[in-house]
């Protein structure tokens, strides 16, 4: 018995040691299926993936929670790039960028908010040589999209927010953010998820978050799940979710002053970020703000709905005068 709890540590450390090995090798290998699409740019001393593609007026794509450029160059990309220079960014912590100035510890449960992740990004555009950009957010970066115009309404042509969160809402989040997002469940959970998560959790995952549009054919491989699947992706986005609320109750204070013309679209049937609780105020608030609902529809109208998006990606160009 004495020989047996000596031995318990050593097992702990090998079990640990065990699934930190198969997280890393498949985060490995997630990289290597799925290395960046674009380009990476110092901003701050922080590292920030862009691709850009196309010529035109300039054109921000942010990406909502989860995600990473891949969502925006799977179909929406490949849209615009005859009349739009377009320039998707991974948001800071996701995909290929790395987290914010002051976001990088193991232990930090306190994630970027909207507001610094629309610095960082602008920093970055400003390397690039982006000028009075249309700035598109879905979702999660529906959210960095009007703190990106709140920053900087002269900068900022024209807002389409796509499933976008805009406004606070009630009740508290799912279980499994707050556990990620804590200082301790957050360094331990993610490496569980990243070794052992089967494919059909995450085609599962994928369905919900489509749900009720079918999942694209061939999504799953051209958005590369796996890259979102890291360790640090997981904590970074689940603290960003986590931090969110009190910024967007700010934020909230301040669409009235918006001068820029705001294009939004939802889907009805969006139960992620329900319209009734985000757009439909949003769109009140907002003096320039326009309103297209999809009967039907869930999160992802950029991939559900894409001539509509397109329409009025266009659309924000009319009335921006660019």
């Amino acid at each position: 018995m004495v020989l047996e709890l000596a031995l318990l540590p050593a097992l702990a450390l090998g079990g640990a040691g065990l699934v930190s090995w198969r997280a890393g090798r498949r985060e490995r290998a997630a990289v290597a299926a799925y290395p960046p699409e674009g380009r990476l740019i110092e901003v701050e001393g922080r590292r920030v993936h862009a691709v850009t593609r196309g010529e035109g007026p300039d054109l921000v794509l942010i990406h909502g929670a989860s995600g990473s450029t891949r969502d925006m160059t799977f179909g929406l990309m490949g849209r615009l790039i005859d009349r739009y220079r377009v320039t998707a960014f991974d948001r800071p912590g996701l995909g290929y960028s790395e987290a914010a100035p002051g976001h990088l510890g193991l232990f930090d449960r306190q994630g970027e908010s909207p507001q610094a992740q629309a610095a960082l990004l602008r920093a970055a555009a400003g390397q690039l040589g982006i000028v009075r950009p249309i700035v598109l957010g879905h979702s999660y970066g529906g959210a960095v999209a009007l703190a990106w115009a709140l920053g900087d309404p002269k900068g900022t042509a024209a807002v389409v927010d796509l499933s976008g969160v805009a406004m606070p809402w009630p009740g508290s989040l799912d279980l499994l953010y707050r556990i990620n997002g804590s200082t301790f469940g957050g360094a331990g959970l993610p490496r569980l998820i990243v070794a052992f998560a089967p494919r059909r959790a995450v085609d599962a995952a994928l369905a919900a978050i489509f749900e009720p549009d079918p999942v694209p054919e061939g999504y799953a491989e051209g958005f590369g799940v796996d890259i979102t699947l890291r360790r640090a992706s997981i904590r970074a986005n689940a603290r960003q979710i986590n931090a969110l609320r009190p910024h967007i109750v700010e934020m909230s204070r301040h669409y009235a002053s918006l001068p820029m013309p705001i294009e939004i679209v939802h889907g009805e049937a969006d139960i992620i970020v329900p319209p009734t609780i985000h757009s439909f105020p949003l769109s009140r608030l907002a003096p320039g703000a326009n309103l297209t609902m999809l009967p039907g529809v869930g999160h992802m109208p950029h991939h559900a709905a894409l001539e509509v998006v397109v329409a009025a990606i266009d659309r924000a160009r009319v009335r921006a005068g660019l």
